[in-house]
């Protein structure tokens, strides 16, 4: 009889042993999925279209109208994009292409002609989700090479085409391809002249080039966008004509990933837009990124840090946008100006071209 009432005793001890385990555990599981829950409608985009020496006191207020329209007519499409439930990527795609199709910057339609007279352009896109990227270099028959860049990063094993062979697979992905009479514009081609008869003038003194700001300048008037999607993916997308004058087939940070393009959902998206061999030299995107990364400053400081001394210290002009994987956003550049807008989760926009706030 004592050997069936211990078994049973030692039973019920268990039983009772077991109760609070259970009810120990469930307010732990509601604190965890309370931890891990995302803030709703969290989403953002930034644009740019070139930095350089831009000055109020030389733009007339037409001219400054139209910049400020057109760059918020680009960033309210992406906007739109994203407030409906669209993809980081589509909104920077679609983007940029209005910025692209405008001859107010350059990129697209508004390129600017190379020492032969030629407009080649280039293009990247990245996707911060899974680090795939896109860009093409050196075409002349394709509208809108950022939508190119992005067929590469979808439907090709490369990264990054170039020239008659980017403009194949253009064709074989039934993008939309121009004569490149497409491109011309009078005010980029004055602008080629202008240089051209700039540089013959300092000819004797060659460096002196680099310290007339219209000349420097010339190397300046890519577009970009960067931005949050709903689902917390980042993108960021970036095109351009490249440097008015260029020869040989010269191509600029724009295409290549880390330095005129970079996204990564662990930190932030990056497009930037300057004078391209200092960009490219100091992988400006990637490093902005790589700061947050690894040292762990924010999107803001670490912008500071990579434009106003990295870039500056090189010798290098221009500046960057970017967003966080939080929705945190900066401007950050060098120069007198950039053409810049961003907008944020509550349709807040932004506009800006001067140094000075506005």
């Amino acid at each position: 009889m004592k050997r069936v009432i211990i078994f049973f005793s030692f039973i019920l001890f268990l039983a009772c042993k077991e109760q609070p385990k259970e009810t120990a555990e469930t307010p732990i599981v509601e604190t965890a999925k309370e931890e891990i829950k995302k803030p709703e409608d969290s989403f953002g985009i930034v644009i740019h279209g070139g930095a350089g020496t831009i000055l109020k006191k030389n733009m007339t207020p037409e001219k400054e109208a139209a910049y400020k329209a057109k760059l918020e007519e680009a960033i309210k499409v992406g906007h739109t994009i994203l407030k409906n439930g669209g993809t980081s990527l589509e909104a920077v795609e679609k983007t940029i292409n209005v910025l692209e199709n405008s001859p107010l910057f350059n990129a697209g339609k508004g390129a600017v002609f190379t020492n032969d007279g030629t407009n080649e352009l280039d293009a990247s896109i990245m996707d911060g989700s899974n680090l795939n990227a896109g860009a093409v270099a050196g075409v002349k028959t394709v509208k809108n090479p950022i939508n190119l860049a992005r067929e590469v990063m979808l439907n090709s094993p490369h990264v990054l085409l170039s020239g008659s062979g980017a403009e194949l697979f253009a064709k074989e992905r039934n993008l939309e391809i121009v004569d490149p009479a497409y491109f011309f514009t009078e005010d980029r081609m004055k602008s080629l002249e202008r240089v051209k008869e700039k540089l013959k003038n300092k000819e004797a003194n060659k460096t002196t080039a680099f310290y007339d700001p219209f000349i420097k300048d010339s190397k300046f008037g890519t577009v970009g966008c960067a931005a949050l999607d709903k689902n917390g993916n980042l993108a960021a997308g970036t095109s351009t004509g490249g440097m008015t004058n260029k020869k040989w087939n010269r191509i600029g940070d724009s295409p290549i990933i880390g330095a005129g393009t970079y996204a990564n959902n662990a930190t932030c998206a990056v497009s930037s837009t300057g004078w391209g061999e200092y960009f490219i030299r100091a992988m400006v995107a990637h490093d902005i990124s790589a700061l947050m990364e690894y040292k762990g400053l924010s999107l803001q400081e670490a912008a500071k840090e990579v434009i106003q001394k990295k870039l500056t210290d090189l010798g290098g002009t221009g500046g960057i946008v970017a967003i966080d994987n939080k929705g945190n956003v900066t401007m950050e550049f060098n120069t007198a100006g950039m053409y810049r807008a961003t907008m944020n989760a509550t349709g807040e926009l932004t506009i800006g071209i001067y140094k000075e706030k506005e």
